[in-house]
């Protein structure tokens, strides 16, 4: 038996002794604590991300006047896009090792901290060149970022618990488009100060939150249950002992070292379908903007950011029903593919229409299929990896999936700059969702459900108290089911 489950065993059994809690409260303790957890961590952690997208991405509104200043081709903005995630890739394994060995708090301020002030910093480059180099040097700052928050979920929430955690983190990336696009079209219009371009003012003021959140999630952000000033004594040991005892599990099945992580056929088999996903996913933030703009030259970049983010609204909805679906059936494989498959088929039809409104409603059902499939995908790796091994195998997912951030967006350019038209683009991208659905489809099925012992106490108690009666008699400790 894990030592950490034995401890918890033996103080529960001393409580109930003491009568200070009793069989039926379990199921109170677990509902109370990750209701707790939800509320003081998810909130924070979503505005971090939210944060992250938008330095991410806001070169993409950017673009809408920075492109013809600098003399900037489809092509050489593609490159622009994309070469961030070059940076990202490199780093990014040793960043989310560094963060599992140091602790989510000071590592995670690191990265807000040096990220802020190279995002602020990219608003004053002179050239192509020099904004290739700063989107590079934005990548290696924000490397491990993302991998490092859904590692620092799994250290609080259980399995059952975690796609639904990380579709709310995730849930970020629409949310930054929705507030982000009309904010962004609003500076590119109104904000010339200082004789400096509107998209200069942009990047600079869109970099300085982070910097300021970074001194934040040093004061206010705690690495582990264990430290957690908010939780009761009883609530750190149940949710230590769940953890733990989900971690054991694991362990019995595959007993993995970071090395063994990053040589398994299941982890890079998993990251050729995020790859295929993250080229839908930057395919379509990169790239939504100029084909909004694109449906009509008589919007404003105001009306531009408004349009770009209805679809991410959309997409909202969708992530909420994928992720707790997909949590409350215990399945993965098919709440990534079917979202896949219909932001596939939504690509490859937004070439036959140049209708605005039939546009608008493809790029929502691009958006919900792209950004719901991400909750139950990463719920796939905490079903095999912990520890260092989980460190290591998120990261390796990440940082290789993320390189259809760049090939997505180049890519695009690319066929763009030579065809003079965007769709051939986008249908790639579809192709590329479709080929990730049938890798998911391919992977075999979850050999249990998620686990729920604790919600199921009680009726485990029940039955266990009924066939051995007699030994309850006998007992001096009534103690909780094995399963606890």
């Amino acid at each position: 038996m894990p030592t950490g489950r034995r401890a918890c065993l033996t103080s529960y059994d001393q409580r109930l002794c003491m009568g200070s809690e009793t069989a039926s409260d379990s199921p109170s303790i677990a509902t109370r604590t990750i209701q707790k957890v939800r509320v003081r961590i998810l909130p924070f952690v979503i505005v971090l991300y939210i944060i992250a997208y938008i330095d991410r991405t806001n070169i993409a509104f950017a673009a809408l006047t920075m492109n013809q200043e600098l003399g900037i081709s489809s092509e050489q903005f593609g490159l622009v896009s994309g070469i961030f995630f070059f940076g990202y890739f490199i780093f990014e394994i040793p960043s989310n090792l560094l963060l599992h060995r140091i602790g989510a708090r000071v590592w995670i301020a690191r990265i807000l901290i040096t990220w802020g002030a190279l995002a602020a910093l990219t608003g004053v480059v002179q050239g192509v060149h020099q904004l290739y180099a700063m989107r590079f040097l934005l990548g290696v700052a924000e490397a491990g970022y993302f991998p490092g928050i859904i590692l620092y979920l799994t250290y609080w929430f259980p399995e059952r618990e975690q796609a639904r955690a990380a579709a709310l983190v995730i849930m970020g990336a629409p949310v930054t488009i929705i507030l982000g696009a009309p904010i962004s079209g609003l500076i590119l219009d109104h904000v010339h100060w200082l004789g400096l371009h509107s998209w200069r003012w942009l990047l600079i003021l869109e970099g300085l939150p982070a910097i300021l959140c970074g001194v934040l999630t040093f004061y206010l952000l705690p690495d582990r249950p264990g430290q957690a000033r908010f939780l009761k004594a009883d609530e750190k040991e149940w949710i230590q002992a769940e953890l733990a005892r989900e971690a054991q599990q694991k362990l019995e099945h595959c007993r993995g070292s970071a090395v063994r992580a990053l040589t398994s056929a299941r982890v890079w088999r998993l990251a050729g379908i995020y790859f295929g996903l993250m080229i839908g996913v930057y395919t379509l933030i990169f790239w939504s903007p100029q084909l909004v703009r694109s449906l009509s030259l008589r919007y404003s970049n105001s009306e531009v950011g408004l349009l770009v983010a209805i679809p991410f609204l959309t997409a909202i909805i969708g992530m909420v029903f994928v992720s707790s679906s997909s949590d409350l059936r215990g399945e993965r494989r098919y709440h990534v593919a079917v979202p896949a498959i219909t932001a596939g088929i939504a690509f490859l039809l937004l070439g036959a229409t140049n209708s605005p409104f039939s546009s608008l409603v493809l790029l929502s059902l691009a958006a919900i299929g792209v950004e719901s499939s991400l909750g139950p995908f990463w719920a796939l790796p905490n079903q095999f990896l912990t520890g260092y091994s989980a460190a290591a195998g998120i990261a390796l997912i990440n940082s290789l999936g993320n390189l259809g951030g760049f090939v997505g967006p180049y890519v695009v350019g690319a066929i763009t700059s030579r065809t003079g038209d965007l769709h051939w683009g986008l249908a790639l991208a579809g192709i590329a969702l479709f080929l990730s659905a049938m890798l998911v489809l391919l992977l075999p099925s979850a050999t249990r459900r998620p686990p729920q012992p604790v919600l199921q106490f009680r009726a485990e108690s029940a039955k266990v108290g009924h066939s051995h009666k007699s030994a309850h008699r006998r007992s001096p400790l009534r103690r909780p089911p094995a399963s606890y």
